[in-house]
This record gives C-alpha cells, sequence and structure tokens, in this order.
C-alpha cells in the first residue's frame, strides 16, 4: 500500500516546492502577456505582484533548505538573469 502511495506522489506532486515555483512562473507568464495589452487591469496587476511576492517566499525557503534544488530550479525556469 505504501509502495502505491509513492508512486502516486512522485506522479502528481504538486506541493513540492520546485513545482509551486513552476507553476506560479507560469501563471505569472501568462499575466504578463494580459497586462500587455490590457494596461489599465489594475486588479490582474495586483494579482501578478502577489504571485511574484509568493514566487519569492518560496525561492528564498527552497535556497535555505537546499541550494542545490534552488540552483536546479533557477536554472530549469530561467530566472534571475
Amino acid at each position: 500500500m505504501n509502495k502505491a502511495l509513492n508512486n502516486k506522489t512522485e506522479k502528481q506532486n504538486v506541493g513540492s516546492s520546485e513545482s509551486q515555483i513552476s507553476i506560479f512562473s507560469e501563471r505569472i507568464k501568462n499575466l504578463t502577456e494580459h497586462l500587455k495589452s490590457n494596461k489599465k487591469d489594475h486588479n490582474t496587476r495586483r494579482g501578478l505582484m502577489k504571485l511574484v511576492g509568493k514566487r519569492k517566499k518560496l525561492l528564498s525557503y527552497l535556497k535555505t533548505k537546499s541550494n542545490e534544488r534552488y540552483e536546479s530550479i533557477i536554472k530549469s525556469l530561467g530566472l534571475r538573469r
């Protein structure tokens, strides 16, 4: 039973810091594109800023926990150029 649980978590581990950061990055990219054509959409801009803050907090958490995983996610997503 425990083995089946591990297989499921390996396939769908959306709770890990890396997966949350990648999900936030995708949403940030989509909202940025939306705001390029809708410059006066301030509610979306506020949501974007909240997402950026959440991603920043997760990245700093990941850096304190494991610098190796932090460097890996930064390189894979192309952040901090």
